[in-house]
């Protein structure tokens, strides 16, 4: 029988602090849930981070993961632990803390780390185990929650839009690029200083590291620039940064759509699929943040330009 969700944290906290404990006999003992969603529930105890995965994550795919994380220390966080334990069948990891990005000061936001690191990802040779990068397939995933979350007036937008997505956007066939390690999830909360509070920045949340088409980590910042969210000066740093670091994903110099466009779509359809779902679930209106991605699905849906192309880098 699964544990219900409150005792699944209270017993995953009680890991975090016997993993905290062991670490140190002087442990500033405190603890905190730090996320509790689909995609994992991670708890803190001092400065030890406990993870319980997602109920359908591969045990084999996630221990490359781990080995990637752990022999990358200069770009991945790597775990304290290099194999996951069990707990009630979750797959549990275990993690230094460090300090992440500042919400709160959003002009501090370390964009050229950003994409130094992603950059230096993208230009690390994959092992031949790796699996592929999962950043498709979540998209599929919160397209199936639209569709599942009940009726909302801005859903069909987001539907549309998705399907002028060609298939490999969509998870319904094979990347067209499948050699670059990719991060899979790059947003700024997939950052963090360690050792905290003022260490290098670094990656983390290996969930869906592997390889494939390396533009994908770099199309939610492009969406979110494409949608007015992100300011023309922050976005072109830290796409000279990805540059200046020698990243594949987009060519050394001119115009970066044509590899960036079909996975910024994508990343906004997501977006978009996210925001409608939790506004139907919850039977409220979309907020001007929501309602700025629907609208940019509803101008893709009308007007797909390069789709036809499957470009990607």
């Amino acid at each position: 029988m699964k544990p219900a969700p409150a005792l699944l944290i209270q017993q995953l906290t009680a890991k975090a602090r016997a993993t905290a404990h062991a670490r140190s006999s002087a442990c500033p003992c405190g603890a905190a849930t730090l996320a509790d969603h689909p995609d994992g529930i991670v708890v803190r105890h001092a400065d030890t981070v406990a993870k319980a995965h997602p109920e359908d994550t591969d045990p084999t795919e996630l221990a490359t993961r781990l080995t990637l994380a752990t022999h990358h220390p200069g770009i991945l966080l790597p775990p304290l632990a290099p194999t996951a334990a069990d707990l009630h069948g979750r797959l549990v990891t275990f993690w230094p803390y460090g300090t992440p990005v500042d919400a709160d000061t959003p002009d501090a936001a370390p964009w050229e780390a950003a994409a130094t690191l992603l950059a230096r990802l993208h230009r690390t040779p994959a092992p031949p185990s790796v699996p592929n990068m999962r950043g498709p397939a979540k998209a599929a995933r919160a397209i199936a929650r639209l569709q599942h979350a009940g009726p909302h007036p801005d859903a069909a937008p987001v539907l549309r839009a998705w399907d002028t997505l060609p298939a490999w956007a969509r998870a319904e066939a094979p990347m067209p690029h499948t050699g670059t390690l990719c991060h899979g999830d790059f947003h700024l909360g997939q950052l963090l200083r360690h050792p905290a509070p003022e260490g290098p920045w670094l990656l983390i949340d290996v969930d869906d590291l592997g390889v494939g088409v390396p533009a994908w980590d770099l199309a939610r910042p492009a969406a979110w620039y494409a949608c007015g969210l992100l300011p023309p000066g922050e976005w072109a740093r830290f796409l000279a940064a990805y540059r200046a670091e020698g990243g594949p994903a987009v060519p050394v110099d001119g115009d970066p759509w044509p590899a960036l466009d079909v996975p910024a779509r994508a990343l906004t359809v997501q977006t978009a699929a996210r925001a409608v779902a939790k506004a139907a679930a919850a039977g409220r209106p979309l907020d001007e943040v929501e309602q700025s991605v629907v609208d940019a699905c509803d101008r893709m849906a009308a007007i797909p330009s390069q789709l036809t192309q499957e470009h990607a880098k």
